[in-house]
């Protein structure tokens, strides 16, 4: 029997050995597997305080069209959506009572001219003919007036009795007069026709500029009243950002400077350029409001909520952790990291900001920089092991 017991010893002795070899080997290669994961190092920067300020994008022009005349829309260029070059006619009021006094005013300066005319005539006449020198006005005594010229006007001008000189000076005034009045009367019926052609002009709501129809607030065959808004219009092809920004965040905004700017559409992170910072404040809200440029190419139109981040000069700078998008792992609603320690990973829960401009996502908390995070960890990965 002591064979037997010696030969079941050295059994138990060889699967010990074997299974102590085996687990060494799973150890050995387990640490080779985590040596072979892809890792990126978490970078740190220092960053200020700052605060994130809701505003809206607006167009980079926009006016209201109004009625300038009472009467009747006859045309309508297009929809909302309409877009439409500098100078084309987008929306048309009706103006036949205007024609027709256009006419009756086109009539009066035909009038005035002739009278004009007219007057130039009677000036010329008394210049050249006077009338103090015709035979045929003058009183006669009983002998032919050729003799009533020479002898009763030197008589009248030896007695005192007239003045020939005198009253041809008289005549000609009265003829100049004349046409100054003529030239009154022409100049008014111009300037009745000018404003007549005005109020034609207005007759019609013209595009100011290139840009597309934002707001109709009328239809064909309404009737409008001066002041009455018919349109709104904008150029949409560069966008802005307004927002009411308070004034200890106001006070370090100049204009050029950039800033992050998130576009509720978009949902990416845009840079956005301060273009006018308003030089008074709203007394009520205590807020300043400022104007900024986005990108030619930013996603989304007028009216979209718009986050911008403002730097806070009266916070403290402080160390801002920072991650790849790979190295986030979302397991339920909250987002976290594998992170080697001693070649093992470690699930760590993290707090995530806004994507910086280089690609990589801030760290809010969770870590605290120059750890090592697994890249696209695999799904079977477990922490500890």
């Amino acid at each position: 029997m002591k064979p037997l017991n010696c030969i079941a010893l050295t059994t138990c002795k060889s699967l010990t050995v074997a299974a102590l070899m085996f687990a060494l080997a799973q150890e050995a290669s387990a640490q080779e597997g985590a040596r072979q994961f892809q890792t990126a190092s978490v970078s740190t920067s220092e960053i200020g305080g700052d605060a994130t300020v809701g505003g809206t994008v607006i167009p980079f022009k926009e006016v209201t069209l109004t009625a300038q005349i009472p009467g009747r829309i006859t045309f309508m260029a297009g929809a909302e959506g309409h877009r439409a070059k500098d100078g084309e006619v987008l929306i048309k009021i009706g103006d036949d009572e205007i024609q027709a006094r256009r006419r009756a005013a086109a009539a009066q300066i035909y009038q005035a001219e002739s009278a004009l005319r007219n007057s130039q005539m009677q000036y010329s006449r008394e210049l050249y003919s006077p009338r103090t020198n015709s035979i045929t006005g003058i009183p006669g005594m009983g002998i032919p007036s050729t003799f009533d010229q020479f002898f009763t006007r030197g008589f009248s001008n030896a007695m005192g009795q007239s003045d020939s000189g005198f009253e041809r000076q008289a005549d000609l005034y009265a003829q100049g007069a004349g046409i100054s009045q003529a030239q009154s009367a022409l100049m008014q019926a111009q300037a009745n026709l000018d404003a007549l052609d005005a109020r034609l002009r207005d007759a019609n709501a013209i595009a100011p500029f290139d840009g597309i129809v934002v707001q109709k607030m009328v239809e064909v065959g309404d009737t409008v009243q001066p002041g009455m808004p018919l349109v709104k219009y904008a150029f949409t092809d560069y966008l802005r950002i307004v927002a009411d920004v308070p004034v200890r965040l106001a006070s370090g905004l100049t204009v050029g400077m950039i800033v992050p700017a998130r576009i509720d559409a978009a949902g990416g992170q845009v840079e956005a350029r301060v273009a006018q910072v308003f030089p008074v404040a709203d007394p009520v809200r205590h807020t300043v409001k400022v104007k900024f440029d986005l990108p030619n190419d930013s996603v989304g139109g007028p009216g979209m909520y718009v986050e911008v981040t403002i730097p806070d000069n009266s916070v403290p700078t402080r160390s801002q952790a920072a991650v790849p998008p790979e190295a986030l792992v979302w397991r339920g609603s909250l987002p976290s990291v594998f992170v080697l320690e001693n070649d093992v990973p470690s699930l760590r829960l993290v707090r995530v900001g806004y994507p910086l401009p280089d690609g990589r996502i801030a760290v809010m908390s969770g870590l605290s920089g120059g750890e090592q995070v697994i890249l696209n960890p695999p799904a079977n990965l477990v922490s500890g092991e």
